[in-house]
C-alpha cells in the first residue's frame, strides 16, 4: 500500500494548529515536582503541544511503569525498546506529587508492558489505591492500554474503583494496522465494552488527519457509543518526527465541531474536539460535567 502523502511536506500548519507559549510560575513549580519525584509524564514523552498551558493550570497527565514501551506505534513519540522493571515506590511518589500539586483531578496512563504477566495490571491497582489514601477527595481518570482484553487483568483494574477509565481507540478500522503495533480495533472495542458492562465510566480518543474519511469516524463513533463509552476526544494528529506515519490532513475547525454534534447525539455524556484537543486535555470537564448530570438526575428522582 502507498503512503499517503505528507501534507506537512506541502503546506505549512494553519493558523488553528499554532501553539501559545507560556512559562510562568505554575509551570515552573509544576516542572519541579515532576523533576524531584522521578516521575514521568506524557506530556513531555508524548511531546503533546498542551504541555504549556496544562502545567500552567498546575495539571499534568503521569505516565506509570516507566517510559519505554514494548510497543512501536507509528503516531507515537514514546521510546520503545525492553524496560526496566516496574518501580515499587512509583505509586507513593506519584500519589505524594498530587498532593503537592493540589490536583482535584489527576490523570495516570501508561507505556504498554507486554513484558509483564498481567500487563501491569496489579501496578495500577497499586497507584490508585496509592493515590486514593493520600488524596480523598481527587478524582482519577486512568488512560490504560488494551491489556490485550484480558478479562482477568481488567478485573485488577476495576477493583482498584477509579472513577473514570479510558482506552484510546486511535483510529479508525481500516487505518488501525497501519499505525498501531499489536494493538487491534476490536481488541479495543472489547476492552471498552468489557469495562462498561462492569460498572466503569468509559472514555476513548481519537485522533484524526492520518487519512481516514468522515464516514469511517463516524462509523467509529457508533461502535464506540455501541460499548458504552460514554466520554470522547477529537484531535488532530500531528506527526511527531520525520520518522512517524504521515499527516493526510489538518482537519477544520469547522469539521471537528461537526464531529462533536455527530457524537452528543449518539449519547456520548462529554466530548472535547478540536484540532489541539488530546486524551487529557481539559479532563476535568469531563468529571465536572459527569458529575452535574448525576446530581440532576439524583433531584429529578
Amino acid at each position: 500500500m502507498p503512503i499517503p502523502y505528507d501534507e506537512v511536506k506541502r503546506h505549512r500548519k494553519p493558523d488553528w494548529l499554532k501553539i501559545k507559549l507560556h512559562n510562568n510560575e505554575g509551570f515552573s513549580q509544576v516542572a519541579q515536582i515532576v523533576r524531584e519525584h522521578g516521575l514521568h509524564t506524557i506530556c513531555s514523552s508524548g511531546r503533546c503541544p498542551n504541555q504549556a498551558e496544562c502545567w500552567n493550570r498546575r495539571t499534568a497527565t503521569f505516565m506509570i511503569l516507566g517510559d519505554i514501551c514494548t510497543r512501536s506505534c507509528k503516531f507515537c513519540a514514546t521510546a520503545t525498546g525492553k524496560p526496566l522493571p516496574p518501580d515499587p515506590r512509583e505509586p507513593e511518589k506519584l500519589a505524594r506529587s498530587i498532593r503537592l500539586m493540589g490536583l482535584r483531578h489527576a490523570v495516570v496512563t501508561s507505556v504498554d508492558r507486554d513484558d509483564l504477566p498481567d500487563g501491569g495490571a496489579a501496578h495500577w491497582a497499586a497507584a490508585v489505591r496509592a493515590v486514593r489514601q493520600e488524596n480523598p477527595d481527587t478524582t482519577l481518570e486512568l488512560l490504560i492500554p488494551d491489556l490485550d482484553g484480558r478479562s482477568e487483568c481488567l478485573d485488577v483494574i476495576l477493583a482498584s474503583a477509579p472513577d473514570i477509565i479510558g482506552h484510546n481507540i486511535e483510529t479508525v478500522e481500516r487505518l488501525t494496522p497501519l499505525v498501531r503495533s499489536r494493538a487491534r480495533y476490536r481488541t479495543s472495542l472489547q476492552t471498552l465494552k468489557y469495562l462498561a458492562d462492569h460498572g466503569a465510566l468509559t472514555k476513548s480518543g481519537l485522533m484524526v488527519g492520518l487519512g481516514e474519511t468522515s464516514d469511517e469516524v463516524l462509523a467509529t463513533l457508533d461502535d464506540l457509543a455501541g460499548v458504552g463509552c460514554r466520554i470522547l476526544t477529537i484531535g488532530q494528529y500531528l506527526r511527531p518526527t520525520l520518522k512517524h506515519y504521515p499527516v493526510a490532513e489538518y482537519v477544520t475547525p469547522e469539521q471537528f465541531a461537526r464531529y462533536k454534534e455527530e457524537a452528543l447525539q449518539r449519547g456520548f455524556t462529554h466530548v472535547e474536539s478540536g484540532p489541539m484537543v488530546r486524551s487529557s486535555y481539559m479532563a476535568e470537564r469531563a468529571m465536572s460535567h459527569f458529575r452535574k448530570q448525576q446530581r440532576q438526575t439524583d433531584t429529578s428522582k
